[in-house]
């Protein structure tokens, strides 16, 4: 994991943390990388000083951090996300667990319970399941309607 020091054109500073630099640089690229206290997608890395352990320091203990006691000039906290994005990964929880509790799950055989659907062999319903990308190109080169289920960040951990 790699933090960057951020700021937006508007002069917000903030910090996040990345997988890797080449994470963020395709993250920007597309402009899901947003200032959470204005949205602007128009977001650059800024100078930041690296964290360097001292020789030998590998067996001292680490000082604990203790905040400094708020003042009135202190920033508010902030949230990671935006109310936007909240919002969006709201409406896309909600849709998957939709799908989830009123579809049948058939796994692997996906491709093959859809086709079936599709050319009337068997009686039609609602289902997901796994399709690898073959298999999903080439449902939809038949005319088989398919969408993939969304899936957020919270789900891959």
């Amino acid at each position: 994991m790699i933090r960057y020091a951020l700021a937006c054109d508007n002069g917000h500073d903030f910090e996040s943390w990345f997988p890797s630099s080449a994470s963020y640089d395709a993250q920007a690229e597309r402009g899901l990388v947003e200032c959470p206290i204005c949205g602007s997608a128009k977001v650059g890395k800024q100078l930041m000083t690296p964290s360097l352990g001292r020789k030998g320091a590998s067996k001292a203990q680490p000082e604990p951090h203790t905040a400094p006691p708020p003042s009135a000039s202190a920033p508010a906290p902030m949230a990671l996300l935006s109310e936007r994005e909240q919002a969006v990964r709201a409406m896309l929880k909600a849709v998957r667990e939709h799908v989830t509790k009123t579809a049948d799950y058939v796994g692997d055989d996906f491709a093959a319970e859809a086709r079936k659907m599709h050319y009337g062999e068997i009686e039609h319903r609602s289902i997901y399941g796994e399709a690898n990308p073959v298999d999903a190109k080439a449902l939809i080169e038949e005319g088989i309607e398919v969408h993939p289920i969304p899936v957020l960040p919270d789900d891959r951990n």
